[in-house]
């Protein structure tokens, strides 16, 4: 059966997150019931990661299995039209090999966080960042950052109902952008590894935040980590500032 990779973007405020439920809306599903529009199903599609409620995607990749051999730009067209009004856009679609998963396959998550500083309640960028009522301390936050970079045991920053095997888990980079955003100073977190933790990438937001605010010392970050332990966590963010930006393959499908 021909395989296809497709690079999806999705707004996640009215999803209960991209895996398939079975009386809530996903992205997982709404992608797949624009596949039995297609062909008959029933089908089921991977994804290279599975985002929660309320968090985005910028350009998540999954893949799907379909009977016909499909051009790729007619399979993307005739996908967005089934698609509609969801809020879900296959942006490139790409013949791939038998074996290839989107997965599996992958060497690499890339997360973008967005924290929009300012006090009065956001409006045009609603459910797209999330707010809080006062400037931080960028540089306070990056110098507890580098204290995360690397190969470490992050059961501190997973959540209880992590499903991972290990704990450990290496983060290649961690790099806080401060920008004019388009509602005011924003922070911008990119964030990328191999894999990441359920929770790890809002844990660690959260915990930073603390920093920004002058509520932790960026030593206490050093602490919390090596505690290994969920209590010692700062507060988890929102999911709404958080997005799915993209993953990495040894040979990008796309290209």
């Amino acid at each position: 059966m021909p395989r296809y990779a497709l690079k999806v973007e999705y707004d996640g405020a009215p999803f209960a997150g991209w895996q398939r439920q079975a009386e809530q809306p996903s992205v997982q599903g709404a992608i797949e019931a624009a596949l039995a529009r297609l062909e008959p199903g029933p089908h089921k599609i991977a994804a290279a990661g599975r985002t929660d409620a309320g968090v985005h995607g910028l350009a998540q990749v999954a893949h799907c299995d379909l009977v016909k051999d499909w051009d790729p730009f007619k399979l993307m067209g005739a996908l967005n039209y089934h698609l509609k009004p969801a809020p879900v856009a296959v942006v490139a679609c790409a013949p791939v090999a038998e074996d290839w998963h989107a997965r599996f396959s992958a060497v690499e998550r890339r997360y973008l966080f967005r924290l929009l500083m300012r006090r009065a309640p956001e409006t045009l960028e609603a459910g797209r960042v999330w707010r809080v009522p006062q400037r931080l301390d960028v540089e306070a936050m990056r110098d507890g950052a580098r204290h995360l970079l690397g190969k470490h045991d992050f059961t501190t920053f997973r959540s209880s109902i992590c499903q991972a095997k290990s704990p450990i888990k290496t983060l290649d980079a961690l790099e806080i952008e401060e920008v004019a955003g388009l509602g005011g100073p924003e922070l911008r977190f990119h964030l990328r590894a191999r894999s990441f933790l359920h929770n790890q990438v809002r844990s660690i937001v959260g915990t930073l935040e603390r920093v920004g605010a002058g509520s932790w010392a960026p030593e206490d970050v050093k602490t919390a980590l090596e505690a290994k332990d969920r209590a010692a966590c700062g507060p988890v963010c929102p999911p709404q500032g958080l997005y799915l930006a993209g993953v990495g393959y040894p040979q990008d499908p796309f290209s």
